[in-house]
């Protein structure tokens, strides 16, 4: 028999109609199955765990179809402890049912660091050992010492705090810098136009202190605290002007660029304290 006959025999396409047919119906149940499997189209969102306690976050989970796992604790005072921290995915992000969502609560116990031994040190180096250490630097100030815009003393809580001492993280640490033991002087830095935190550095490079800084009545949220400038400086800038090491400078800012060519260094009666700002 040739092998076109065999081809279009009765008895080839009877086996081969029953193979096709086989195949067309195992494709089809893999699809089917494939798609019960992904649960293809039932993605969900996720809801929001922040805040929760494990008890909370646990039924919130069954409700949605979801399960959950803790990873991790962090510290922080925004939720109680215990209570969930952070969360991924984010609250509404779509996922298939019961999927696990990766929860962090907070730690039920502060994040302890230790202090750097600072005594001695630049103030630069300081403060990058304060920073790199979960700190917070405290404004410094100056006493007389043979050492100048150097650490003397460090404090925390007012208290003195020595190096390898734990302390929460988050801490402020207060320096005390020295100012030379004369009556050494150092030129007036020029801060009109700078932001807080420039400014706040270029006092502390001329081993000078910030005094305080008052906000003007065009600072209205945070966002204008922010991008706030200094307008007035106290004392003034003049090319001669000098003043003793360790002493304080006042200033006041604005997002107004008009304000920038008044010359008054005093308190205007539309000023109000950078505190009362903050608490908007």
């Amino acid at each position: 028999m040739t092998l076109k006959k065999f081809i279009l025999s009765k008895h080839f396409l009877k086996h081969f109609s029953i193979a096709v047919t086989i195949v067309a119906i195992t494709v089809f149940l893999v699809l089917i199955w494939m798609n019960f499997y992904t649960r293809h189209g039932q993605a969900r969102p996720v809801p929001d765990f922040f805040g929760l306690t494990i008890e909370e976050a646990s039924k919130l989970a069954r409700k949605n179809k979801l399960r959950f796992e803790i990873i991790d604790s962090v510290y922080t005072s925004v939720v109680p402890a215990g209570c969930i921290a952070e969360q991924n995915p984010k609250k509404g992000f779509k996922v298939k049912k019961w999927r696990n969502v990766v929860l962090t609560i907070n730690a039920f116990s502060p994040e302890m660091v230790a202090v750097p031994n600072l005594i001695d040190l630049p103030i630069r180096q300081a403060r990058t050992l304060i920073e790199s250490a979960g700190l917070i630097m405290g404004d410094p100030t100056f006493k007389p010492d043979l050492a100048i815009n150097v650490v003397i003393e460090q404090l925390h809580n007012g208290l003195p705090v020595r190096g390898g001492e734990s302390v929460q993280k988050g801490s402020v640490i207060d320096l005390v810098l020295g100012k030379g033991l004369s009556n050494q002087r150092t030129p007036v830095p020029y801060l009109l136009g700078l932001n807080l935190e420039n400014a706040k550095d270029k006092i502390l490079v001329s081993a000078l202190s910030l005094g305080s800084y008052v906000f003007d009545n065009t600072i209205l949220t945070r966002s204008d605290s922010a991008n706030a400038f200094v307008f007035k400086q106290n004392p003034e800038y003049r090319d001669d002007a000098s003043v003793q090491l360790g002493s304080a400078m006042y200033i006041w800012l604005t997002v107004d660029s008009a304000r920038l060519a008044s010359d008054s260094v005093y308190f205007a009666p539309d000023t109000i304290p950078a505190a009362e700002i903050l608490r908007r």
